[in-house]
C-alpha cells in the first residue's frame, strides 16, 4: 500500500533492510573481532534499542566459513533447550539429553576441521534459568576453543551474573555492553537513512513532525520506527504525500501510545 501509494520499491522502515548506526558498528565490529578468537559476550539492552538489528546483521554478513546458529526459545528445561540446539545445527534431535549432548560436540568438531568458526547466539537470555545456562556452559567446554557465544537479553542478564553464585560463568565473559537509548540527533539521522533506503525525500517528513516523532519514541529505535511506519498508513489513508504534525498526532493518539497518566484517564 505503501509503496504504491508513493511510487517506492522499497518499504520505508523495514526490518529486512536496516542500516547499522554508528555505535551499532562499533558493537558489531568488535563481535566480529570475538568471533575469531572466541569468547562469551552479552549483548543487552531494553527491548527496541537495537539488538535485533546487530544480530541480524551478524546473520547477514556470515561468510562461508562461519556458521551462525541462533536460538530464540529460551523459557525450555535444559534438555528441551539441547534439542533445540540440535534442530538449529540440523541434527539429529531424538534421544536423551546425553546423546544430543555427544552429537553437538561432535558436530563442532566437524565444522572446526571443515575450517569453520561458530558462533552461538542465544535471544532472550534473561529468561533463562541460570541452572540451564549453567548447564550449556558446561557442555560447551567440550567445544572447539574458537566458538563465540551471545547472549543477548535485556539488561536483568547483567543483574544475575553478578550474584556471588554465579561467578562461574561471569568470570568468562569477555566482552559485554548495554545498548543506550537513541540520542535525538542518532533518531533523526536514522529516520534520514531509512528515507533514503526507500528511496524518498527527507521532506517527505516536516521538520516538526520529526522533532515530534523524536520525543516521543523516546530514544528506543523500535518505536521510531513503529511511530513512523504508523504515520505512513495515516498518510495513505487521508491521500497525503507529506507527513505533518498532524498525521503523527493521529498515530500518538492511540491507547498504546499512551503513558500511564494518560491511559488512566481513558473513558
Amino acid at each position: 500500500m505503501i509503496r504504491s501509494y508513493f511510487g517506492i520499491e522499497k518499504n520505508p522502515f523495514s526490518s529486512d533492510d536496516v542500516t547499522l548506526l554508528p555505535y551499532q558498528q562499533e558493537v558489531y565490529d568488535i563481535l566480529e573481532v570475538h568471533s575469531t578468537q572466541g569468547g562469551l559476550c552479552l549483548l543487552m539492552g531494553e527491548p527496541g534499542t537495537g539488538k535485533t538489528a546487530i544480530k541480524e546483521e551478524i546473520r547477514k554478513k556470515a561468510s562461508k566459513r562461519m556458521s551462525v546458529i541462533s536460538v530464540a526459545r529460551t523459557l525450555h528445561t535444559y534438555t528441551n533447550t539441547i534439542k533445540i540446539l540440535c534442530q538449529a545445527f540440523n541434527i539429529n534431535f531424538v534421544g536423551t539429553h546425553f546423546s544430543c549432548e555427544k552429537r553437538l560436540i561432535e558436530e563442532a568438531f566437524n565444522l572446526k576441521r571443515g575450517g569453520n568458526r561458530l558462533i552461538l547466539i542465544i535471544d532472550d537470555a534473561h529468561l533463562m534459568e541460570m541452572q540451564t545456562l549453567r548447564r550449556i556452559r558446561l557442555l560447551l567446554e567440550d567445544f572447539p576453543k574458537n566458538y563465540n557465544l551471545i547472549l543477548a537479553g535485556q539488561p536483568a542478564l547483567l543483574h544475575s551474573m553478578c550474584l556471588k553464585v554465579n561467578d562461574d560463568i561471569k568470570s568468562r565473559v569477555t566482552f559485554s555492553v548495554v545498548l543506550k537509548r537513541l540520542a535525538p540527533d542518532d533518531m533523526k539521522s536514522f529516520i534520514s537513512s531509512q528515507l533514503d533506503l526507500a528511496g524518498l525525500g527527507h521532506n517527505t517528513f516536516t521538520e516538526e513532525a520529526i522533532d515530534l516523532i523524536t520525543r516521543s519514541a523516546d530514544g528506543i529505535l523500535r518505536r521510531t520506527r513503529n511511530l513512523c511506519l504508523g504515520s505512513f498508513l495515516e498518510a495513505v489513508r487521508v491521500q497525503r504525500k507529506t507527513i505533518d504534525i498532524d498525521l503523527v498526532n493521529r498515530v500518538l493518539i492511540q491507547p498504546h501510545w499512551r503513558n500511564e497518566y494518560d491511559m488512566q484517564h481513558i473513558g
